[in-house]
């Protein structure tokens, strides 16, 4: 059974400090060590994220990703705009990474479902890190990205919303009519000025110019790069 959430951060806190009573390197490797089951525990919870449908492309009627794989890009979307605005890269990073990791154990809400239901966050997290020695920080994370006070936060934020537009874009230009009126709604959210100048050029890019508009033309007219005989 879960603790009360203030128990947990107290007891996730000491496990994560040296005993109390000697700071010895052998105290230090004996609180590390009995956070291991726990830390196996996570990196399960960690994986369900790959079997957890992002929700709103039920609505949208075409498109669809598990959590895992919007959190991947959208950390890669991070690190783009953490080089480019010289933010804390591996901060930003970590941002994006753990956004929804709570997501494991609530799902995901789409906008729909959030007009009907609420979730608590902080309490999934609480039992989620609840002695890995990772509570306090992941925690942290969460905060500050729901802030959104720093560069770093809000480039992560920005990176999560350009993630959602990127697959916009690619189910628009698909042929769904309706994905063109979702984008409507999600450019606005985007703060900062490089993601603003970024999704200007998402949106005039077309989604295959990456691969089938690299190689010269004549790749094409021989046939898979294929030399005429």
């Amino acid at each position: 059974m879960f603790t009360e959430d203030k128990k947990i951060q107290n007891t996730d806190m000491e496990e994560a400090s040296p005993d109390r009573d000697s700071r010895s390197s052998h105290g230090q490797m004996g609180a590390s060590a009995r956070q291991l089951p726990r830390v196996a525990d996570f990196l399960f919870e960690a994986g369900m994220l790959r079997k957890t449908p992002r929700s709103g492309y039920q609505f949208l009627g075409s498109g669809q990703e598990n959590v895992a794989e919007h959190s991947f890009r959208t950390s890669v979307i991070g690190y783009v705009l953490a080089m480019r605005t010289g933010a804390d890269v591996g901060r930003t990073v970590c941002l994006c990474l753990f956004h929804d990791i709570h997501e494991a154990r609530i799902g995901d809400f789409n906008y729909v479902n959030r007009i009907y239901n609420t979730c608590d966050v902080e309490k999934a997290l609480q039992h989620a890190m609840e002695g890995t020695g990772l509570t306090e920080e992941l925690i942290g994370q969460w905060r500050e990205l729901e802030e959104a006070k720093t560069l770093e936060s809000r480039l992560a934020q920005d990176a999560d919303q350009l993630d959602f537009i990127l697959n916009l874009k690619e189910e628009m230009d698909l042929g769904n009519q309706y994905a063109a009126k979702w984008l409507e709604g999600a450019l606005p959210r985007l703060r900062t000025r490089e993601a603003k100048d970024l999704v200007d050029e998402i949106m005039k890019t077309d989604i295959d110019r990456w691969w089938f508009a690299r190689p010269d033309k004549s790749w094409w007219s021989r046939g898979n790069g294929h030399k005429k005989s």
